[in-house]
């Protein structure tokens, strides 16, 4: 990449922020718009079809758990996809996916047939996790870098939101059972189809295009000060490996911590099935899910918005930290305070403040910090490897909590969930501090080590 190529990536490193930005974040947010919403939806529909289907208790877990596991896969594959052939090319296509997905499973005649379309579903939503957190981090201007990036993912909050109101509406109407659950997976399919086009318009990504010439650029200048071509070093030059040095310590960072948030944010899920038995215990689905509603509502989606506007203030590793400190005293404060869970108000607040450090704190950074950290020429293939590992977390938390506190009950059941907090803080030492960082400065540095 030449001079003036440099210099015009650095003025829009510095630039302000202006509508390419606030287009920017609409066509990588709408995604995680669309996942939220497909990820959240599948507990009601399950409970919709259960007396349908006659489903057994495995297949409901099955189902419950499919998109999970298929995400994990997802993330890995368009994320190393998109270190290898660009970010605009690949962009775009996981979203497809996800609305072929979504069709096939509002047209499901059997469990067989749902559970491929979940899987589908499941697959294109991990794509998402490494192609817009890299496209989102890679199009944004240095100052603004983690605000830019935590709205993309604040989109998930409306799509938390949309999904239990539209739910509870179809329910309130008294539409079908058999109707209902067709129309809330279809329904996933609209915001999919509305940014496929624009995703597949972005330009691409200025630091892919510089990560791609640099390593040539950088050899060339090395040999002709040598004397010699050098060809090894160019070869050497294009390759990373994230199982060496410092990006091994990076990687048991960025995936470590994703994988202890999603295990112990279960913690919270768990605090709301006691939530519901206690203030309704003979409720129905409509109530339950509006009570689902409201308390995201009033604790989670500030979370998500005030970590955009602060993390470029206080800092990533701060936030990280500092949301699993909270995290811990609250599930430690559940557990171990004598009739805390008697008291309804007490309860609520602690459960609340829980709910919102999760959001101002790890579940947002987790997704900043492998978009920042890693080279260009590995940005998406860690980001891809962190999430799945988190998606891992999920499908173990969903599966193996419930039959903890089965046996052991909630208080020490939380117990360990705030131990596990505490190893989150640990392994957030591992990972460098991103704030007011350029992205150029990751490339330059790393490809500078080549040229001595």
């Amino acid at each position: 990449m030449d001079t003036l190529e440099v210099q015009a990536l650095s003025r829009f490193d510095e630039a302000k922020l202006s509508k390419y930005h606030a287009r920017m974040v609409i066509t990588a947010g709408m995604g995680f718009f669309t996942d939220a919403y497909d990820l959240f939806v599948i507990g009601v529909v399950t409970a919709l079809l259960l007396p349908i289907w006659h489903l057994s208790i495995t297949q409901l877990a099955i189902l419950n758990g499919a998109s999970l596991a298929a995400a994990a896969f997802g993330a890995i594959f368009f994320g190393s996809l998109a270190d290898k052939i660009g970010r605009k090319k690949i962009y775009g296509y996981e979203v497809l996916i996800l609305f072929v997905g979504a069709i096939l499973s509002a047209c499901a005649l059997s469990f067989t047939w749902l559970l491929l379309a979940r899987i589908l579903v499941g697959f294109g939503i991990g794509g998402d996790y490494p192609t817009s957190a890299v496209v989102a981090s890679e199009n944004a201007n240095r100052r603004n870098r983690g605000f830019l990036v935590l709205l993309v993912f604040a989109m998930q909050a409306l799509g938390l939101i949309i999904g239990p109101s539209f739910a509870s509406l179809l329910l309130a109407l008294h539409i079908s059972p058999d109707i209902a659950w067709r129309v809330l997976l279809g329904f996933g399919a609209i915001p999919a189809a509305s940014v496929f086009y624009l995703r597949k318009t972005i330009h691409e990504s200025k630091h892919f295009k510089k990560a791609k010439s640099m390593p040539f650029e950088v050899s060339r200048m090395v040999s002709e000060l040598a004397g010699h071509d050098d060809h090894v070093k160019i070869q050497s030059l294009t390759k990373r490996s994230l199982l060496k040095g410092k990006w091994l310590k990076y990687i048991i960072g960025t995936a470590g911590a994703w994988f202890i948030l999603d295990v112990a944010f279960y913690g919270n899920g768990i605090s709301s099935v006691l939530i519901m038995k206690t203030i309704s215990p003979h409720a129905d689905i409509l109530t339950h899910t509006l009570l689902s509603a409201l308390i995201f509502l009033c604790f989670a989606v500030p979370g998500y918005f005030l970590a955009a506007m602060f993390v470029d203030k206080i800092g990533r590793k701060v936030l990280q930290i500092l949301g699993f400190a909270m995290m811990a005293i609250c599930y430690a404060l559940i557990s171990l305070v004598p009739h805390l869970t008697e008291h309804m108000g007490y309860f609520l607040f602690v459960f609340g403040i829980s709910f919102f450090f999760v959001n101002f704190g790890p579940n947002t950074t987790t997704f900043l910090i492998p978009s920042e950290i890693y080279p260009t020429q590995i940005r998406a293939s860690a980001h891809g490897i962190s999430a799945a590992i988190g998606k891992v977390g999920a499908f173990i938390g969903a599966f193996f909590l419930p039959i903890l506190l089965k046996s052991l009950g909630l208080h020490i059941t939380l117990v360990m969930m705030a131990t596990i907090c505490i190893l989150g803080i640990l392994v957030t030492f591992l990972v460098p501090e991103m704030k007011q960082v350029s992205l150029m400065k990751v490339d330059d540095e790393e490809n500078l080590k080549f040229s001595h």
